[in-house]
């Protein structure tokens, strides 16, 4: 019998090498990253690629601990996963000439303070956000979360379907968002367009998030100058009411932090709770346990956000350095996984199982170091109360078709759209 062995190599020559060639924005990528880790974990524990403007990608829990403390080598000054443009420089004109953006705008270089600054700016801007985001000030936002659940739900509860994405998850933070800074809530609809076209279809495409860019700068400007006119008790307030070495904040790292709040508060979030109920959804035994150990709810949200970590960040190499023997540049970019570390098993037993009493859980779902995200207790608190409303209402669920479920993936990995089913 003669075998016929010219299909092999052809199989062979179309399977990717993830460690000299990965594709973050891929559809298995996406999909189903979990082996992807694993494998570059054991056989090329920091990858690189020269897709999407060339990276580096460490995949361990220890190497991104090492690389998030040093500030040194690898600056936050442009933490978007693929290149936008250089990152920019002090007094750099970053729109377009004929953009339209109001005229005190026009020499303005966008920027997301704390997240894209270096010390010592990020010093002071980080802690402009700690009273605000405290535990305290927080929960003052717990029952307007819970309320605004419930509404949802009601929306949609005689139904015996939902989209778990689409009319849950990410109409919550957007709400909450809004109420915090000061902004009409019934743009939620506006919001997740632009958070969409910014941080998610925008990295592949950097006219739609050029131009996305330009709508929130926009409006977050004239949000801030109406503040000013007519001052209210909210974020923005503070913000503008604050002084540093007793000078007042200025506006431009006021509109700045806005800009990160809107974006990174209402992504991020909703991408967590989304994953969060695609895993209920597939695990009635840990819906269970919620029901009737509502005192786990605490640990169980702390073992979702390791186990389904939304962020991947990006740092900018500030100068030459070698790290384990990855000789990085000056200018290259490196893509802080923080999903990958977490389901390191060098660090955590089973890491690939939800354990939901999981007791020792250093997850860095939130990162790690000077640029640990400042949000992270508002995050706990909507994931946690999106979690206990739906589950007094609609205890059991399952995936409509778990083919079906779509997600998106690059800089913040969550459901899009999740069909949810259930009994009305």
């Amino acid at each position: 019998m003669v075998v016929d062995k010219t299909k092999e190599p052809a199989k062979k020559s179309r399977e990717r090498d993830w460690a000299t060639d990965y594709d973050i924005f891929a559809k298995q990528y996406i999909k189903d990253p979990f082996p992807i880790w694993d494998k570059l974990r054991d056989e090329c524990p920091v990858a690189h690629t020269e897709r999407w403007g060339g990276s580096w990608m460490p995949t361990r829990y220890e190497d991104l601990l090492n690389i998030a403390r040093d500030i040194q080598h690898f600056s936050s000054r442009d933490i978007l996963v693929a290149p936008g443009g250089p990152p920019p420089e002090e007094g750099d004109d970053r729109w377009d000439e004929d953009a339209d953006v109001p005229e005190a705008l026009r020499d303005y270089a966008p920027e997301a303070p704390p997240i894209t600054s270096d010390p010592p700016i990020h010093t002071w801007a980080r802690k402009l956000l700690l009273k605000p985001f405290s535990a305290k000030e927080v929960a003052k936002f717990e029952q307007l979360t819970r309320d605004n659940c419930n509404k949802l739900i009601d929306g949609f509860i005689d139904k015996g379907r939902c989209d778990g994405a689409v009319d849950y998850a990410q109409e919550i933070p957007s709400y909450v968002i809004a109420s915090m800074l000061g902004i009409p809530r019934d743009m939620t609809a506006q919001f997740t367009s632009w958070v969409q076209n910014f941080l998610e279809l925008g990295l592949t495409n950097t006219d739609l998030q050029a131009e996305s860019g330009r709508e929130i700068f926009t409006f977050l400007f004239e949000q801030i100058e109406d503040h000013k006119a007519n001052p209210k008790d909210d974020l923005i307030d503070y913000l503008l009411n604050e002084k540093v070495d007793g000078e007042p904040v200025p506006d431009t790292h006021v509109l700045g932090t806005c800009f990160l709040i809107l974006l990174a508060g209402i992504d991020t979030t909703w991408s967590s709770i989304g994953s969060a109920f695609w895993h209920l959804a597939q695990h009635p035994e840990d819906r269970k346990r919620l029901i009737e150990e509502p005192e786990l709810i605490d640990m169980a949200i702390e073992e979702l956000l390791r186990a389904y970590s939304p962020v991947t960040m990006a740092r900018y190499v500030a100068e030459d350095v070698d790290y384990n023997g990855c000789p990085m540049k000056e200018g290259d970019r490196l893509l802080m996984n923080f999903p990958a570390a977490n389901r390191d098993p060098r660090k955590f037993e089973n890491p690939d199982q939800v354990i939901l009493d999981r007791e020792n859980n250093p997850h860095i779902a939130f990162g790690v170091g000077i640029h640990r995200c400042a949000g992270s207790n508002l995050a706990r608190m909507e994931m946690k109360v999106s979690i206990q409303e739906f589950l007094k209402r609609i205890p059991d669920f399952k995936l409509e078709d778990p083919d079906a479920v779509t997600w998106a993936g690059g800089q913040v990995r969550g459901p899009r759209k999740m069909g949810l089913v259930f009994s009305a």
